[in-house]
């Protein structure tokens, strides 16, 4: 698949874990078919933050990503996402599922507290891509371990490999400078800037993001591909309106425990979700009643 492929709605999945930490297969593969056949997303993500990728072993998160890929049938692009902590770890997981095809990875920089200078954070995401020979997509959200947006575009410019960024960290003004910065930089067209700032999904597409791989796409994917065609189609006000409402939504599932509260999203659809690897605790009964409202709110605006 080309670069220009990797756009528009792409949730990144949660992982279907059971009660004794083994991933429900046939779960998972409902959830793609869903996604794909249903919410009509326009690619999907596995193993990233809300897929608890940083609780995944390589052979695990190998299963998931043929499952997918296989489930999804070259129809969208499947991205893998990579969290660990050294550059040799990353591609080793990165050679482990280079033969199933997906069509970048996501890799998160190092996350434990000691963070690389920016020179060693060049050279890691740079024997990344040289050693996998897989586009890599830069998930931009580690607090102590955070790039500005101009060493993201140093990166983009320099790199061969590194195709794009993905900008969490609620931090919409990075977002903007990244657009910015890549355009003054002439390599808007060669790369993908994709929000992860849940919040602020509407926005984000009015800037000219390429799309989004965010959380809320998981807990509400037709309701955040109608806003996607709202704002291509330059229609603000049903734009706006369903920002509202997605707004709320994120309120209801933003916190430390997140991909549970995500699950208990898709309950509210009849999606089936498992349940978080420990030490994360499942949605408290205050959260899925915040949730559960959001939802209906969601959904009565959706067929009204």
């Amino acid at each position: 698949m080309s670069i220009d492929q990797i756009q528009g709605i792409i949730p990144p999945l949660v992982t279907p874990f059971r009660e004794d930490g083994s991933i429900d297969e046939a779960a998972h593969r409902a959830e793609v078919r869903y996604m794909v056949e249903r919410a009509g997303v326009h690619g999907l993500a596995v193993c990233g933050s809300t897929g608890e990728g940083h609780t995944l072993s390589t052979e695990e998160t190998r299963r998931i990503v043929g499952w997918t890929v296989e489930e999804v049938k070259g129809r969208i692009p499947v991205i893998a996402g990579i969290i660990t902590d050294s550059t040799q770890s990353t591609i080793e997981r990165a050679n482990a599922v280079a033969d199933l095809g997906v069509a970048a990875l996501q890799v998160t920089p190092v996350h434990y507290v000691f963070r690389p200078d920016d020179d060693s954070m060049v050279r890691h995401f740079s024997a990344i891509a040289d050693k996998t020979g897989i586009p890599v997509i830069i998930y931009n959200v580690v607090p102590w371990s955070y790039l500005l947006p101009p060493l993201l575009v140093r990166i983009l410019r320099d790199v061969e490999g590194v195709i794009g960024v993905k900008q969490s960290a609620s931090d919409m003004k990075a977002l903007a400078d990244l657009l910015l910065l890549s355009e003054e930089a002439g390599i808007r067209g060669r790369v993908r800037i994709l929000s992860a700032v849940d919040a602020l999904l509407y926005p984000s597409f009015r800037l000219g993001s390429d799309g989004a791989v965010a959380a809320i796409l998981s807990a509400a994917p037709e309701a955040c591909v109608a806003l996607w065609d709202a704002v291509n189609k330059g229609d603000d006000v049903a734009a706006l309106a369903l920002h509202k409402h997605l707004l709320r939504l994120w309120n209801a599932i933003d916190a430390p425990n997140l991909p549970a509260n995500v699950r208990a999203a898709m309950r509210t659809a009849g999606r089936a979700g498992g349940t978080p690897r420990p030490p994360m605790p499942v949605s408290s009964p205050q959260q899925v009643e915040r949730i559960e409202s959001a939802m209906a709110a969601l959904k009565r605006h959706m067929f009204r």
